[in-house]
């Protein structure tokens, strides 16, 4: 997995990163590849959530996607990269959160229409006892930052 090089930005919208768009990326349509559009949403947590400082690192050591959807409302082609991708909080539970995205090209207005909106819903999880794990009252209030 590639490390984003970009630590991002707390915005008034959320939390912004700069996701860079590698050749491999595009389909044969020169569009950005379903799969990689995960992955680059992936790519765009890391700095978010699992960067050490953030109160949320412990969430490196056991978070597991419970959910995912993604919809695509325009195209995206490899050329608008690095993608802007704004993050943010739509729900923060005992031992989960859904994590809310906002997809624009390069250069895309932060209120401008999203190329792709997505969401994933991730659990705490304790890798040793393999059961879920409540979220602390530190993970929850930096995600609660983010609360939209």
């Amino acid at each position: 997995m590639q490390v984003v090089e970009d630590e991002g930005t707390k915005t008034e919208h959320g939390y912004l990163v700069k996701v860079p768009v590698r050749w491999s990326d595009m389909d044969v349509y020169q569009h950005i590849n379903h799969a990689r559009m995960v992955t680059l949403l992936e790519e765009a947590r890391i700095p978010w959530l699992f960067y050490d400082g953030r109160p949320t690192v412990t969430l490196r050591s056991g978070c597991v996607v419970a959910d995912l959807h993604v919809k695509y409302q325009m195209q995206l082609r490899h050329d608008e990269g690095p993608l802007e991708v704004t993050m943010f909080t739509q729900q923060v539970r005992a031992v989960d959160f859904t994590v809310g995205y906002e997809v624009r090209p390069k250069g895309g207005a932060p209120d401008s229409k999203p190329a792709i909106v997505a969401s994933t819903q991730l659990v705490a999880f304790d890798v040793d006892t393999q059961r879920l794990r409540r979220l602390t009252p530190e993970e929850k209030a930096y995600l609660l930052e983010f609360a939209r």
